[in-house]
């Protein structure tokens, strides 16, 4: 058996795609138009034959209520302040900033709680992180 994607509902494309491709530099690879069903799928991974994240738009739009089992997805980065700072001027809040040097949590464009990890051990505590309070819910 092998892991092959998680699929997230998305209102928006373009500002999705710029999420997870400007803010956390996942690729497209694929893209799948269904006329017939009247939706859309963009894959995306960190590079071919990784895990994806299938993105996927219905044409009609529609409401997705948030089930409370699902929690969030979880991306090891190299530099976690680097990376807040790229989500920062790419627009997006940092819900819960990495005040400890490992562990910062952010919101896609349609509410999914995203964690990043710092890869292996933390980095120094330093501001203006370590001052940061949290920002809504995470």
């Amino acid at each position: 058996m092998k892991y092959l994607h998680a699929m997230i509902r998305v209102a928006d494309p373009d500002r999705s795609l710029a999420f997870y491709q400007r803010g956390l530099g996942l690729q497209l690879l694929r893209r799948k138009d269904h006329e017939g069903g009247r939706f859309t799928l963009y894959f995306l991974a960190f590079a071919p034959g990784e895990p994806e994240i299938e993105l996927t738009h219905n044409w009609d739009g529609g409401v997705y209520p948030r089930g409370a089992a699902f929690g969030h997805l979880a991306f090891a980065v190299d530099d976690i302040y680097d990376r807040c700072r790229q989500l920062i001027d790419h627009g997006v809040t940092i819900a819960r900033p990495p005040r400890d040097g490992r562990m910062a949590f952010v919101r896609d464009p349609d509410g999914i709680s995203i964690e990043l990890l710092q890869h292996g051990a933390a980095l120094p505590v330093r501001e203006p992180w370590a001052s940061m309070p949290n920002v809504g819910t995470w």
